[in-house]
């Protein structure tokens, strides 16, 4: 494997979502990972957050199976596990019982909830992680319902990347002391990071409680979608008064005082429906032409199907095909040590890999 995590060795225990997508940024980079998971589990071929691992499949309910596995952790660098608090220690795989066995091993715990408090152990998803954070409070129409941002906030944003950055703290930390530690990654402590520049303009009073009437959650005429006459959208984000002057230049608006106090709360609801039936006007294809590659802060919204033909994801190779399967390349890109896009990997044989792992 590529990349600038050779070298390191990481133990997933295998779950869903967020869990799997942190382990796969470790695999990206290069670091061998060995995914732990329930003997009987079939691959799914279309699961692009499982490449780039060695699956062990292992119950660890049967007898002896637990002090395999430690083993193996004795040689680890990382563990990544998702579950509910207390899960691990009643499989006699807590974080006391693997750092008295690897006293310098990084222990990534990744809940919803966090590892304590008074939610901890309630089940949950995406949706109520972010939804105490604020965060979701913050999404959607003005007089509409909170729009569920899919499961990046929680899930990934707040979680898996939150764990993966805990992870390489502790890590260089270790180089230090010598020392592992336990890393309790919440997606409501993660969502709610992720709020901080909405929470620090709501304490400097650019900021309030309403959905859709403040400067990033489409209520301004110059940051928004709009549909084209094709049906397709684009997206505008001019905020700065240079990007703002060019784009209402290239749109034909320039002269037109209407448009001039771009920051007046009160214009932008009929400055948004002036805006929507400009962009009715052309295609979308047509609106490319006048606009992307420019800095009017334009671009197309792109479906899935769409976006991994777009010249600009094309040059940067921003996806990439294997096995007949288009997907997200590894990222970011590094001078000396680029990764590759790793390969999805099969089961090994139980004991030839606790061997091989054992014996390094």
């Amino acid at each position: 494997m590529a990349g600038p995590l050779q070298g390191l060795r990481v133990v997933e225990m295998a779950g869903i979502g967020p869990g799997p997508f942190c382990a796969m940024l470790f695999a990206d980079m290069g670091a061998e990972v060995l995914r732990v998971e329930r003997p009987g589990t079939r691959r799914n071929p279309h699961d692009i957050l499982a490449r780039g691992r060695t699956v062990l499949q292992l119950d660890l309910r049967a007898e002896g199976a637990a002090e395999q596995l430690l083993q193996t952790i004795a040689r680890a660098d990382v563990l990544i596990e998702g579950f509910r608090p207390g899960v691990m220690e009643r499989l006699g795989l807590g974080p006391d019982v693997c750092l008295a066995r690897n006293p310098r091993l990084v222990y990534g715990r990744m809940t919803g909830w966090g590892q304590h408090g008074p939610l901890a152990q309630a089940a949950g998803h995406d949706i109520n992680y972010i939804a105490i954070s604020g965060a979701l409070h913050a999404i959607g129409r003005a007089g509409e319902t909170p729009v569920p941002p899919l499961n990046y906030v929680g899930d990934f944003g707040g979680g898996a990347m939150l764990l993966a950055f805990g992870i390489l703290a502790a890590l260089h930390e270790s180089k230090g002391s010598g020392q592992g530690q336990v890393i309790d990654a919440a997606m409501t402590d993660g969502a709610a990071l992720l709020s901080s520049m909405m929470y620090g303009m709501k304490a400097a009073g650019q900021w309030n409680n309403q959905r859709g009437e403040n400067l990033l959650d489409g209520a301004a005429h110059f940051y928004d979608t709009y549909a084209c006459a094709d049906g397709k959208y684009v997206a505008i984000g001019a905020i700065e008064p240079q990007f703002y002057a060019l784009l209402r230049e290239r749109c034909g608006i320039a002269d037109d005082p209407a448009f001039d106090a771009q920051l007046d709360h009160a214009r932008w609801p009929l400055l948004k429906l002036r805006m929507a039936d400009l962009f009715r006007t052309r295609t979308r294809d047509a609106w490319c032409t006048l606009l992307e590659g420019t800095d009017a802060c334009f671009a197309p919204v792109l479906d899935w199907d769409e976006a991994p033909a777009h010249a600009h994801n094309r040059a940067r190779g921003t996806f990439a095909e294997a096995g007949g399967l288009v997907q997200p390349a590894p990222a970011p890109r590094f001078s000396r040590t680029p990764p590759e896009l790793p390969p999805a990997q099969s089961p090994h044989d139980a004991a030839a890999l606790l061997a091989r792992w054992a014996a390094r």
